[in-house]
């Protein structure tokens, strides 16, 4: 053979196997789905560069003289790790919660507060909020995020009715928690969210909450209260706390970001989903700065933010099925762990489960939408399909000159002339 035909055989087996080998493993870089959800954060941004002011549960009863959480002067740098955990970027591609009304019972809230004004409706003690936390959580569940658009909260056109469930101080009073779930359901909001827990079962609020589902709303409460600031919460027995234990409702627990509950957190048995309640940011009622908060409060504004994004794209849906698709669509884990984006975009079946053929992941990762990267599979199984009829013809064309030269290039079935 010649030097320029030896050297191009060789090239054409080079070229075929590097083909081979190359081109089939394209398929499932194209096709595999990447992860949004990051597998492990930290409780709280400050020792990544997010130095904020905490947001206080409550103010100190032992100080004569009220003195409410001073306005931050600090603004959030980046979103916090709940947000991703939730994937409310594409939550919000889907609902915004847009029509629904929230109930939120706490420490009151800031009607003017940045990323709120215009969608609080706040009357009396209720329009002040001295402790600061009912405005943080408001803007968990509706803010914008104001000029910090990626601080958004789980449903950001939904609208807050601002109700008093505690002291200024931010101290819970059953009397209070009981007018306030009834001026709600008078109100007829879609969602109450009670960001308190009280100790002790009451007549008068079990009667309250019972009439508010039979109003149609979504029950959602704390499961306990926060944990003392002095002392163990391992010393405190497990038990049940109220409204969380009334039939129906919704009860929230806080969880890290590696989806276990906190150290000192109270014990109860009476859970039904957990949320981010670590290291979570959001406004106050004073000024356009942002703080870090967390808590058992700041899991259950999420997770009534979530009912309201649910309550908007399911209107159909009755109170009860909404809890249910909340707990159904939730990462599983010993305590199931909210996913609000599953939570709207899953197809249930008739008994409130995911339907059949949806399998759900063993780790909690983030449901994708996957109609780019089917396009991007079926351009990569076009793409193997020439790559491979190309590297067969380059198998044939070597293999066709090779024996051409073992036939001293003589065409195929010629005999050798006998004398």
């Amino acid at each position: 053979m010649r030097p320029p035909v030896r050297r191009t055989v060789r090239l054409l087996y080079g070229a075929s196997l590097t083909a081979a080998l190359v081109v089939p493993s394209a398929v499932p870089a194209q096709a595999e789905p990447l992860s949004r959800t990051p597998a492990a954060l930290p409780a709280a941004d400050g020792a990544k560069g997010q130095e904020l002011p905490g947001m206080p549960t409550a103010l100190d009863p032992r100080v004569e003289a009220v003195a409410c959480t001073p306005a931050s002067g600090e603004k959030a740098k980046k979103q916090d790790w709940s947000r991703q955990r939730l994937d409310l970027d594409r939550l919000h591609r889907h609902t915004t919660g847009a029509g629904v009304t929230v109930a939120l019972i706490s420490t009151g809230v800031d009607p003017g507060a940045d990323g709120l004004d215009g969608r609080v409706t706040a009357e009396g003690e209720a329009a002040d909020d001295c402790v600061g936390q009912g405005t943080f959580l408001a803007g968990l569940i509706a803010g914008t995020g104001g000029s910090t658009r990626r601080l958004a909260g789980v449903a950001p056109d939904a609208r807050i009715l601002a109700l008093r469930g505690t002291d200024r101080r931010g101290r819970p009073d059953p009397a209070l928690v009981t007018a306030a779930v009834r001026a709600a359901t008078t109100a007829k909001a879609d969602v109450i969210a009670v960001a308190v827990a009280l100790p002790r079962k009451d007549t008068a609020l079990t009667r309250a909450v019972a009439e508010a589902r039979r109003g149609g709303a979504v029950v959602v409460a704390a499961a306990t209260p926060e944990p003392p600031s002095r002392g163990s919460a391992d010393e405190i027995p497990s038990r049940t706390y109220w409204p969380a234990g009334e039939p129906g409702v919704l009860a929230v627990a806080d969880m890290l970001p590696a989806g276990t509950r906190p150290d000192a957190a109270l014990p109860t048995a009476d859970i039904d989903l957990a949320a981010p309640g670590a290291g979570v940011v959001s406004g106050g009622p004073r000024g356009k700065g942002h703080y870090l908060g967390g808590g058992v409060a700041v899991a259950t504004a999420y997770a009534a933010g979530a009912a309201a994004a649910v309550r908007a794209t399911h209107p159909e849906d009755a109170a009860d099925a909404v809890a249910r698709r909340l707990t159904a669509t939730a990462y599983p884990a010993d305590i199931p762990q909210l996913d609000a984006y599953a939570a709207v975009t899953t197809v249930l079946g008739a008994a409130g489960a995911p339907a059949a053929g949806a399998e759900r992941a063993a780790e909690p990762v983030a449901v994708r939408d996957t109609s780019d990267t089917d396009r991007a599979t079926g351009r990569a199984i076009l793409f193997v399909l020439l790559g491979s009829a190309g590297v067969l013809s380059l198998l044939w064309v070597g293999f066709a000159l090779t024996r051409a030269r073992a036939r001293g290039w003589r065409p195929a079935g010629a005999g050798t002339t006998k004398g």
